[in-house]
C-alpha cells in the first residue's frame, strides 16, 4: 500500500455527502415524504373481510363455462 494511499470514494457517494452538507433537513424530509405514503397502520379486520369476500377465479379465465 502506498504511502499517500486514500480510500476511494464513489462519485454517487460524494454526491450524496454534499448535498446532505448543503441540506441537513433532507433525511428528515425523506421520512415525513415516506410516513405519508408507506408507513401506515393495518386494518387487519378489513383485510380478513376482503380475503374472504374473494369468489374463486376459473383455472382459465376466458372459458365462459363447463364444456
Amino acid at each position: 500500500m502506498p504511502l499517500f494511499w486514500k480510500p476511494y470514494k464513489s462519485d454517487v457517494t460524494d454526491f450524496i455527502e454534499t448535498l446532505k452538507a448543503k441540506k441537513p433537513a433532507l433525511e428528515a424530509e425523506q421520512r415525513a415524504g415516506r410516513a405519508l405514503l408507506w408507513d401506515k397502520q393495518v386494518d387487519r379486520d378489513a383485510q380478513a373481510e376482503d380475503a374472504g369476500s374473494r369468489v374463486p377465479q376459473q383455472p382459465y379465465v376466458y372459458q365462459t363455462g363447463p364444456k
